[in-house]
């Protein structure tokens, strides 16, 4: 999609924080999940942009940012949206699964924020979240087998329910091939082998965030909880356990739709909508 700008701010640690930025009005934040970068919410963006001046981060270590850091944990990224909100004025996020979980803990911690949109956050309870996969996926990125690494943490997550029916003798040649085609791409875009090895700082969050909903009690802002019909069961968890532990949140689940819903391959003008009466 063209028609955006990039602009950068400077998180607390001295990293480089890049965004696409489009449309006009107030500011909202919108933070993809992960194996994703700004890149996968352009239709999302567009949806909003009529009424919002959209800021689409790419998160550290991914495209226009820098690196992760030898310190990561889940402050490392609440410094970088809250340099963005201090940067944009936004009072306004959505964020969309590891995303989701950085822009709640981003909103507890920045009162700025009084409306925060969530799709899906993978917020174990009790161990909810499947990560007995991890060690897995982290060898085989480790030694370079990038494909098969996509495999187990496809798998592992369960959020591609078609893709998990396949054996992986048939998936890891199939996304082998397809990792190296989607190399050639725009100025700005990631590729997906370069996206890969960033679930395992994804699922570090998911590990150091784990029971913690109860924290959130103490959020003075408007929450709006949103997730697909078709999505696995665990991250219906984790929204049951939010909707009980916040004061100020309301519930809408989208019929046909499963984790993927915002993103470009989903539906994000069904969900831009919701998003939009949200906000406004």
């Amino acid at each position: 999609m063209s028609g955006y700008r990039t602009g950068s701010v400077i998180s607390a640690d001295g990293t480089v924080i890049g965004y696409r930025q489009l449309g006009r009005g107030p500011a909202v934040l919108v933070v993809h999940g992960g194996m994703q970068a700004s890149q996968h919410f352009m239709k999302l963006a567009d949806t909003l942009s009529a009424e919002f001046t959209v800021h689409v981060p790419d998160r550290r270590g991914r495209g226009l940012s820098g690196p992760h850091g030898d310190d990561f944990s889940v402050m490392r990224e609440v410094e970088d949206l809250q340099a963005l909100v201090t940067a944009t004025g936004a009072s306004r996020i959505f964020g969309l699964s590891s995303g989701a979980l950085v822009a709640l803990r981003t909103a507890l911690a920045t009162p700025a924020l009084d409306r925060v949109a969530l799709y899906e956050p993978p917020l174990s309870v009790n161990g909810s979240v499947p990560t007995d996969w991890i060690p897995r996926y982290d060898h085989e990125i480790t030694t370079g087998r990038h494909a098969s690494a996509l495999v187990t943490a496809l798998k592992g997550m369960g959020v591609e329910p078609v893709l998990g029916l396949l054996p992986r003798w048939v998936l890891v040649p199939l996304l082998d091939i397809g990792t190296r085609l989607s190399r050639d791409l725009p100025a700005d875009d990631v590729s997906i082998a370069a996206l890969i090895p960033t679930q395992h700082f994804d699922m570090r969050l998911v590990l150091e965030l784990a029971d913690t909903a109860r924290e959130y009690t103490a959020l003075d802002a408007r929450v709006l909880l949103l997730g697909g019909a078709r999505s696995p069961a665990y991250l219906g968890v984790a929204l049951d356990e939010l909707s009980s532990a916040l004061p100020d949140a309301r519930r809408v689940t989208f019929p046909g739709l499963g984790h993927s819903g915002p993103d470009d391959d989903g539906d994000p003008r069904r969900v831009g909508a919701a998003l939009r009466d949200f906000f406004s």
